[in-house]
């Protein structure tokens, strides 16, 4: 199994940059497919991106596209969410979330993950 703890969020105002990290404990990091996912007070968690094994693969929600990049260190057995051009609308709590699977593809429901972090809060004034 593996842990993951996030880090690296804040406040800061629209236009600046974050970089989240999220590190896991356990020796089969480079086994999982990693997420991350946010949540807005009131709203459902949901998908902000996604990376394969090998960290080649990515997939992004159309909100954060062009302006998020997700990347990951399996030596360091870390992932990060770069985040550009913030927007007040970013404004959430971000979870990062691994996927144990042997399928390919797109996995952008909460459901679909097998283990979470606890969270980082990440403000954006306007």
């Amino acid at each position: 199994q593996v842990q993951l703890v996030e880090s690296g969020g804040g406040l800061v105002q629209a236009g600046g940059s974050l970089r989240l990290s999220c590190a896991a404990s356990g020796r089969r990091f480079s086994s999982f497919i990693m997420g991350w996912f946010r949540q807005a007070p009131g709203k459902e968690r949901e998908f902000v991106a996604q990376i394969g094994w090998n960290g080649i693969s990515t997939y992004y929600a159309d909100s954060v596209k062009g302006r998020f990049t997700i990347s990951r260190d399996n030596a360091k057995n870390v992932v990060y969410l770069q985040m550009n051009s913030l927007k007040p609308e970013d404004t959430a709590v971000y979870y990062c979330g691994a996927v144990l699977t042997g399928r390919n593809g797109r996995f952008d429901r909460a459901a679909e993950y097998n283990v979470w972090g606890q969270g980082t809060q990440v403000t954006v004034s306007s």
